[in-house]
């Protein structure tokens, strides 16, 4: 994890207590530990910017550099059947102008995410057309 990371988006209490380097990003939802080093570790609290991985399901920020969430996705696909939200992200990331590195709490680029988030969406969608077919 870069600590450019760590420093851009911990609070200014927390980033106070910043003793080192060679933090770690835990992305297991049910911990509320976000970055971790050795004899110290910064939770969601500390930080100024929810965390995708430890949010619930459903409203969560998937892309921190251009402010795309779970909502305007699923809107997308509920009403054009697709997103264009990856293509357009890959289209920025290709012309150099994401953050990823200070605005994502994870600290690498967000399409992994993104495309996760839009699979997951269209097969909950195609799910419940088949359960109202039968």
């Amino acid at each position: 994890m870069d600590l450019i990371t760590v420093k851009a988006l911990l609070r200014p209490e927390a980033l106070a207590r910043l003793a080192g380097s060679g933090h770690r990003f835990c992305d297991t939802p049910g911990c509320r530990i976000v970055y971790f080093a050795e004899g110290e570790a910064f939770s969601v609290d500390d930080l100024s910017a929810p965390v995708f991985q430890k949010e619930p399901a459903g409203n969560r920020t998937v892309c921190y550099c251009f402010a795309i969430g779970e909502a305007e996705l699923r809107r997308d696909i509920e009403g054009k059947g697709a997103s264009t939200a990856p293509a357009r992200v890959t289209a920025h990331v290709k012309a150099g102008r994401c953050a990823c590195e200070i605005k994502n709490p994870q600290g690498s680029c967000c399409l992994g995410n993104l495309r996760s988030v839009v699979g997951d969406i269209g097969a909950g969608l195609a799910s419940r057309r088949l359960d109202r077919k039968e």
